[in-house]
């Protein structure tokens, strides 16, 4: 299987956040280049029924358009299912949110490597399935 990794409604928002912020700035520039890097293949990209709910929700259509193609381009697309219920009510013992945690879980069942987000809130949980990271650490762990 190649490496396929969950890119969360976090990082999809990133480039739209205040660039002004160096971090912020970096982490956009990162997401961008793992997106690039699925449409090379590189990377298998996983949706999910939390995607299409979270982006239901976002107010500006353009965005929506924009992050809905990514799911006509993901290899997997994961639906509600009561084994990833029982998983995310399982994370949310760990102070994880409930739809974060329903996300973690759906990447977990789409046997994703990792779990990208630019939460800093749900960064550097321990979840022994899959590796949770930030857009920028996980393309340095990449060595580009």
């Amino acid at each position: 299987m190649k490496n396929r990794i969950y890119l969360d409604n976090c990082c999809f928002n990133r480039p739209y956040d205040d660039q002004a912020n160096l971090n912020v700035h970096l982490e956009a520039q990162a997401k961008v280049f793992i997106q690039n890097e699925i449409l090379k293949n590189t990377f298998q990209l996983a949706w999910s029924f939390m995607m299409d709910y979270e982006i239901s929700f976002n107010p500006f259509l353009d965005r929506k358009d924009a992050f809905l193609n990514w799911k006509n381009i993901s290899v997997v697309d994961i639906d509600p299912t009561i084994k990833i219920l029982n998983k995310g009510f399982e994370l949310t013992a760990k102070n994880i949110k409930r739809k974060d945690a329903l996300h973690i879980a759906c990447a977990i069942e789409a046997e994703c490597e990792c779990f990208i987000t630019t939460d800093g809130k749900i960064l550097n949980k321990n979840i022994s399935e899959i590796e949770v990271i930030n857009p920028l650490d996980f393309i340095r762990k990449l060595g580009v």
